[in-house]
């Protein structure tokens, strides 16, 4: 009987163990998960490389590291390598890059894919809006709206074949960021891949500002509007092909070029702040940066 006894009392106390053990065990899932991001291989740094375009670098948002790429030491990248855990970064965006410049040199910088390697943890990915002539599209719709100050003469002229031009050339934008990605993926296999989206450039509801932000009034839900598919474009291809997307859209709603100086974090096409026009300011890059941390935090959240 005392042998029975003991071993009654040995059994409770094996199965306390493990019910004990499976405890220390959540906790420490709970711990992990709850972490910012875990280094790739254990206790080293989380190395984490940033590629895309000025909408990373953030030209003229102070301190300016790279005259050439017109690149800040406190643009997004920078700001979400600073409150990850040990983080090292390196940031190779450059203003006016397109996919193309992915592969190949943008002038004296190399092609960005070069920054990224098999021990890469993070790569984040801002990418598309070039490809679609981001520029041209806000000068030509400045210069088209004294025809027309409160019809939609930039939609027009970008509808004037039957077919909207900028829808067109998003769609053809797809596959090239596809393309990028698939690049990332083979360069960096166990790295998390973040494709960052655009962030609110004018109002949510398609108001106007006009003059300070020089668009005729039809064409500002217009231009809302191709901005919003640029991003469906992004989010589609991110989940196509197995990446994270970051909606920078959403957080930054109500502070779009036409609001008042101290409320905005897109810069009009005359800046008030240091920032390029139509561009985010360092509180843009904040709230960006803000997006980023919150997807890397949500591991295990819905793409």
């Amino acid at each position: 009987m005392r042998h029975d006894v003991r071993t009654g009392r040995t059994a409770r106390r094996g199965r306390k163990g493990v019910i004990l053990l499976a405890a220390l065990g959540s906790c420490a899932l709970v711990a992990a998960s709850a972490a910012p991001v875990a280094a790739h291989g254990g206790g080293g740094p989380t190395r984490y490389v940033a590629l895309g375009d000025s909408y990373t670098s953030a030209p003229l948002v102070p301190r300016q590291v790279d005259a050439y790429c017109a690149r800040s030491d406190h643009n997004y990248p920078s700001v979400v390598a600073g409150r990850l855990r040990a983080a090292v970064l390196k940031d190779v965006s450059c203003g006016g890059a397109t996919t193309e410049h992915m592969w190949k040199p943008q002038g004296v910088k190399s092609p960005q894919l070069d920054a990224v390697g098999r021990n890469s943890d993070i790569v984040s990915v801002q990418i598309g809006g070039n490809d679609i002539g981001f520029g041209s599209i806000i000068g030509t719709c400045a210069q088209l709206a004294p025809q027309d100050p409160t019809g939609n003469p930039c939609q027009r002229h970008y509808s004037a074949s039957g077919v909207d031009e900028l829808t067109v050339a998003i769609a053809r934008t797809g596959p090239k960021v596809a393309r990028v990605l698939r690049a990332v993926h083979d360069r960096a296999p166990h790295a998390r891949v973040l494709v960052v989206g655009y962030p609110d450039l004018l109002p949510d509801d398609g108001s106007g500002c006009a003059p300070s932000v020089p668009f005729a009034t039809r064409d500002f839900p217009y231009l809302r509007d191709t901005g919003k598919r640029l991003n469906l474009m992004l989010r589609l291809v991110a989940r196509w092909s197995g990446a994270e997307y970051v909606d920078t859209y959403g957080p930054t709603v109500g502070h779009d070029m036409c609001k008042p100086a101290a409320q905005r974090w897109i810069e009009p096409l005359q800046p008030a702040s240091p920032a390029a026009p139509a561009h985010p300011n360092a509180k843009g890059e904040e709230a960006m940066a803000g997006a980023v941390l919150e997807r890397l935090w949500h591991r295990h959240g819905g793409r």
